[in-house]
C-alpha cells in the first residue's frame, strides 16, 4: 500500500530535543514527511530548555507558512539542581523526567480532541526524550525513536542494556565488536558519558533500554554509507531501522548570529578563492579552544600554506591576538585566510572553493560534508564525535587527525596539524575519490526510488496500517 493511497487524515507528534544540533535534523524531517504525504498532520510539543532559550524561535522561523503544523508549548519546568558540568546527559535526562507529567497532560488533551477519522498514529520521540515511551504505552500511542546520529551511535546504544548499569567504561577496558564497525572499537572512541559516574553512563544506559520498546527507528543516515550496521542490527529483536537522510536544510534560515554583512563578505571572499583551495576550519556551535591549542592551529595553517576560512565564534580582536595567534598572524593571513565567528557552513561547504573540512565530527557536519563531497579532517570533541571519527576513518571517508581526542586531557601540535592539513588538501589522497562517490549515492538516496525515499514510503506505510487509514 502507497502513502498516496491514504484517504483519511492522521497525526504525528514529534517531541524533539530543543538542542540546535537535533532540532536541524528533526524539523527537516517533518516537512519531509508532510510534503510525502498529504494526509499527514503533525505536532510538535516545544521544550522550553534552559540551556537553548532561543530554541523557540528557531523552530517558529523554520516553519512558518506550514499550516500542516502545529506547535504546542509545554509548561516551564524547574531546571534539576545539578551541576551540569558533572554530566551533561543527566542534567538532560533529569530535566526531561520533570518535562513528563506535561506531556502526559498535553498528549491527554489532543487525543482527547481527535476522531476516528483524525487519528495519531504515532510519537516520534527524540533519543533524550525516550522515557516518554511510557506517555504513548499508556494512551495506546505506538512510538517511534527519531535518532539524530548514526548507525554507529545505535548500534553502541544497543550493546548498553547488555552490561550493568553500574558496569562504567574504562579506558583499560578490552575493545567492543560492535556491528557496523569493521574492526573492534576501542573504549577510547566512546563518548565522555560512557565513563562518567555522576550520572552519565546512567543516563545512557537508562534511554537505550527503551530503543526495544518503539515500533521502528528512525535514523538520519543513508543506506548506502552505513548499510553493514543496518543488516547486522536487522537481527529480528530491534525494532525495524528506516534509514531517511541525508537531512539537509539546504536553504538555512540566517543565523541570527551572522549579520548580513559578515555573512556576505564570507561568500565574497570565498568567490576570489581558486576551486577546491580553502581549508573550512569549524569545531561546531559548542567547540572551542584555549590560547595555547588555538595557537598550534594557527602555526599549522601559517606553515601549512593551505588558504583557509576559519570560524572561530569569538574571533580575537587585534587588542587580544597576542594571546591566542602567532605575532603578526592578522597581518599574514591577508590574502591567505580569513577568520569569523559564525559561517553560514552549508552555503561554505557548498561552495566551489572549499577542498577540504577541519571539523568537530558532529553528525549534521558529517552529512554535509558527504553530500557536498567535501573530505574531513578529524579532530572530534564531545558527544559520540570520537566514534563517527573513528567511523569515516574505517570507510576511507576522512584523514585522520585524531579519532579518540578529549578536550581538557589532549593537546595537538602544530606538527601534528600542519602534517593532516597537507594530507587533507592532497587531491591524489584516494579520501576525495571515496567522497565523491558518497556525494553521489548520497544524493541518489533522497530521489525518486532511491534507499532513503523508499524508506520513508515503508515508515508512512507502517504507521498508517495500524489504524487501516486506507
Amino acid at each position: 500500500m502507497g502513502s498516496t493511497e491514504m484517504s483519511k487524515q492522521a497525526e504525528l507528534i514529534f517531541i524533539p530535543s530543543p538542542g540546535i544540533g537535533h532540532l536541524t535534523s528533526t524539523l527537516e524531517f517533518v516537512q519531509l514527511l508532510i510534503n510525502r504525504c498529504n494526509h499527514l498532520s503533525v505536532t510538535i510539543l516545544c521544550i522550553k530548555f534552559p540551556l537553548t532559550p532561543f530554541s523557540d524561535s528557531h523552530i517558529r522561523s523554520v516553519l512558518a507558512s506550514k499550516p500542516q503544523i502545529k506547535l504546542i508549548d509545554l509548561p516551564q519546568v524547574e531546571p534539576p539542581q545539578f551541576d551540569i558540568t558533572k554530566s551533561t546527559e543527566y542534567y538532560i535526562w533529569t530535566f526531561m523526567e520533570n518535562v513528563k507529567p506535561h506531556v502526559k497532560a498535553t498528549l491527554h488533551s489532543i487525543v482527547s480532541s481527535y476522531s476516528e477519522s483524525n487519528p495519531v498514529v504515532g510519537l516520534v520521540l527524540d533519543f533524550f526524550c525516550l522515557s516518554m515511551v511510557d506517555v504513548g504505552n499508556e494512551l495506546g500511542i505506538p512510538s517511534y525513536m527519531f535518532l539524530t546520529s548514526g548507525v554507529g551511535f545505535l548500534s553502541l546504544a544497543l550493546s548498553l542494556p547488555k552490561r550493568q548499569i553500574e558496569d562504567v567504561f574504562n579506558d583499560s577496558d578490552p575493545e567492543l565488536l560492535l556491528p557496523g564497525f569493521p574492526d573492534p572499537v576501542p573504549p577510547s572512541v566512546l563518548p565522555d558519558a560512557c565513563f562518567n559516574k555522576d550520572g552519565g553512563y546512567f543516563s545512557y544506559y537508562k534511554l537505550a533500554q527503551r530503543f526495544r520498546d518503539t515500533k521502528g527507528i528512525i535514523v538520519n543516515t543513508f543506506s548506502e554509507f552505513e548499510q553493514c550496521g543496518v543488516d547486522a542490527l536487522s537481527d529480528g529483536e530491534t525494532p525495524p531501522i528506516y534509514t531517511v537522510g541525508p537531512l539537509i536544510d539546504l536553504n538555512p534560515i540566517p543565523n541570527p548570529n551572522l549579520d548580513k554583512a559578515q555573512h556576505d563578505k564570507i561568500l565574497k571572499w570565498l568567490d576570489e578563492q581558486p576551486p577546491s583551495s580553502v581549508v573550512f576550519v569549524c569545531f561546531g556551535s559548542m567547540g572551542r579552544f584555549g590560547p595555547s591549542q588555538t595557537r598550534e592551529i594557527a602555526l599549522a595553517l601559517q606553515r601549512s600554506g593551505v588558504k583557509f576560512l576559519w570560524a572561530m565564534r569569538a574571533p580575537p580582536t587585534t587588542e587580544n591576538a597576542e594571546k591566542s595567534l602567532p605575532e603578526g598572524f592578522l597581518e599574514w593571513m591577508e590574502g591567505r585566510g580569513m577568520l569569523c565567528g559564525w559561517a553560514p557552513q552549508v552555503e561554505v561547504l557548498a561552495h566551489k572553493a572549499i577542498g577540504g573540512f577541519l571539523s568537530h565530527c558532529g553528525w549534521n557536519s558529517i552529512l554535509e560534508s558527504l553530500w557536498f563531497g567535501v573530505p574531513i579532517l578529524t579532530w572530534p570533541i564531545y558527544a559520540e564525535q570520537q566514534l563517527n571519527a573513528l567511523m569515516m576513518r574505517e570507510f576511507g571517508l576522512a584523514v585522520e587527525l585524531r579519532v579518540d581526542y578529549r578536550i581538557g586531557r589532549d593537546f595537538v601540535k602544530a606538527e601534528e596539524i600542519e602534517k593532516g592539513l597537507k594530507q587533507l588538501m592532497d587531491r591524489d589522497n584516494t579520501v576525495h575519490k571515496k567522497v565523491q562517490e558518497m556525494k553521489e549515492m548520497a544524493r541518489k538516496a533522497v530521489l525518486k526510488g532511491g534507499s532513503s525515499f523508499i524508506s520513508v514510503e515503508k515508515l508512512i506505510d507502517n504507521m498508517m496500517v495500524q489504524e487501516l487509514i486506507i
